[in-house]
């Protein structure tokens, strides 16, 4: 039987931990679609398309992984795609009671639906977007935060 997953979020931009979670899926999953969230309420520092376009170029040699934006509950995503898995990472306790919060959530909207967590390698669990947004905003070097396809996307 084929499993297919999605990896949502809003990759602002997208890191090394964002896809060494995805290289970890890609093991488990037949199929990976990582969804990035509009996330206008985030504020985010780059453009949807533009971070959609990142994440295509972050992961353009995984074969089994696609890209697709999104702009609705991740349910209503899920449903339309016919999947009922998502993959969530998990990096500290911290991350661990927003995404329970946020699982159980989707879980009341769709009692199909599951939600896997996957821990990053331990060089890329202090790596959040945030952190890469801090450090590109004090003109710092992110070259070991984020995926090297996309190092010129983030130059001033």
């Amino acid at each position: 039987m084929k499993k297919s997953c999605i990896y949502p979020g809003t990759f602002d931009p997208i890191t090394n931990g964002h896809l060494d979670v995805i290289i970890r899926a890609t093991k488990i999953f037949d199929k990976v679609i990582v969804a990035v969230a509009k996330s206008d309420s985030k504020q985010p520092m780059f453009a949807h398309e533009k971070r959609i376009e990142m994440a295509k170029e972050a992961v353009c040699e995984l074969k089994n992984v696609s890209v697709l934006g999104f702009d609705n509950l991740l349910v209503d995503f899920a449903k339309s795609h016919g999947i009922n898995t998502v993959i969530r990472g998990l990096r500290a306790v911290s991350d661990f009671e927003y995404e329970l919060q946020i699982g159980y959530a989707n879980a009341a909207l769709w009692d199909e639906f599951e939600t896997v967590y996957l821990m990053p390698s331990l060089n890329n669990a202090f790596i959040s977007s945030s952190i890469v947004r801090s450090v590109l905003r004090h003109d710092g070097d992110v070259s070991n935060l984020v995926p090297a396809k996309i190092l010129k996307n983030l130059k001033a």
